[in-house]
């Protein structure tokens, strides 16, 4: 099988617009989450996210484009722009031909169908614009990547709730490690933020409405957030034979399912994706340094992911760093995991340990190393990115320096 490294990375989520923003903005524990900034916002009970700011579509793309690009489309062109521009890689010819897109996204275009119920059932219109379905759809953001960089291998989008990025870049992965492609730009997008996105998940009361403070006792949910990550995974020898600057080596992927519930997580399946992926990775447990962990805020998924890596790691459990940078960039849902592998890259390469901020109150069924509030300088070879999705759903990557 091959080996798949990282070639490229671009972002822009509420941490920052560039890379190299949002690893500092990490590094620093800075916090994305505010006052949300639109329209009915005094509706709404939960009424804080983590907004991508100072960002205006006409800055970076035409009148036409914008007409084609609902807003998670727009972050995941621009943060694809970025990756492909730090891998050097053109594409054209037999390369084009055997480079693809998969990318991670929960919702689509929200905002264009906030948008146009909106037209429809407030404002009595009968007609909606007709590029309405090309914005709306799941795989929009797939389709322009390809299109903006003639990609002309198997691109796709997988939706799998908060699950849906590392799935993405697992299948990605699977396909390079397998020779069906040389190349895949691969990643998530999201942005729910709008009336209609915050107020379907207030209804599953899972939402905070001060903050979000994972593994913390006194923690009350999780708060939604907006942006998109994107990769350039490549083939090592591929990458190395044109001399490419190799991020960090992607060595293992697993995906499980609970098979129990639409949206309570089992610790069980957790557990099993978890050593999947060091398994699949040539690793051992006792070769991981750090954890990105799910850890959206909520007790149930807290409580659960502690008890899958107790579960999996043993005694060595109290000696791996685990924390949620959720707490400063908020939950992507769809694009979550992509956000979060950056950490995971920042760890290995920086040897910086982004924390989890917001932690307050020690709880005793999280007692683990969860790097409370600040950053921490630490050398490790080998990281995991945890990503469990209701449906039940879990994907978790395994990382090595190289």
């Amino acid at each position: 099988m091959k080996r798949v490294v990282i070639t490229g990375a671009g972002t822009i989520n509420p941490l920052g617009h560039s890379v190299t923003q949002t690893w500092q903005a990490m590094a620093e524990g800075k916090c994305g989450i505010a006052d949300l900034d639109i329209r009915d916002v005094d509706r709404l009970t939960v009424r804080i996210g983590a907004q991508v700011k100072n960002y205006s579509a006409g800055d970076h793309f035409n009148r036409q484009k914008i007409a084609l690009y609902d807003r998670f489309s727009q972050f995941a062109v621009l943060a694809a722009k970025q990756a492909v521009a730090q891998s050097g890689l053109v594409f054209d010819g037999e390369l084009a031909e055997r480079t693809g897109v998969i990318l991670g996204t929960a919702g689509g275009g929200v905002n264009t169908w906030d948008e146009s119920y909106r037209a429809v059932y407030e404002a009595g219109k009968n007609r909606v614009h007709p590029f309405v379905v090309p914005r709306l759809m799941n795989n929009a953001a797939a389709s322009h990547v390809s299109m903006e960089h003639n990609l002309m291998g198997p691109s796709y989008t997988v939706a799998t709730a908060c699950a849906s990025s590392n799935h993405a870049m697992g299948q990605a992965f699977n396909m390079i490690r397998s020779g069906q492609s040389n190349v895949m730009v691969t990643g998530g997008s999201e942005s729910m933020l709008c009336f209609g996105g915050v107020k379907a998940w207030e209804g599953l009361r899972v939402m905070s409405p001060d903050g979000c403070r994972p593994f913390s006792a006194n923690r009350n949910g999780m708060v939604q957030g907006e942006g998109a990550a994107i990769f350039v995974f490549e083939d090592y020898e591929h990458a190395r034979a044109r001399g490419a600057e190799i991020l960090a080596e992607v060595a293992g992927f697993s995906m499980t399912s609970d098979a129990s519930d639409i949206v309570m997580p089992s610790a069980q399946g957790a557990a099993r994706a978890i050593g999947g992926a060091i398994k699949d990775a040539g690793l051992t447990p006792e070769d991981i340094g750090y954890i990105n962990a799910h850890g959206t805020g909520t007790a149930a998924n807290d409580k659960t992911e502690c008890a899958a890596v107790r579960n999996v790691f043993g005694s060595h459990a109290d000696k791996v760093m685990i924390s949620s940078t959720k707490s400063m960039h908020g939950h992507l849902i769809g694009g979550t995991g992509a956000v979060e592998l950056l950490a995971c890259i920042m760890a290995l390469r920086d040897g910086v340990i982004a924390p989890t901020i917001g932690y307050e109150q020690p709880d005793p069924d999280c007692a683990l190393d969860v790097v409370p509030n600040v950053a921490r300088q630490a050398k490790v070879k080998a990281v995991l990115s945890n990503a469990f999705a209701f449906g039940g759903l879990n994907a978790v990557l395994a990382l090595r320096r190289i």
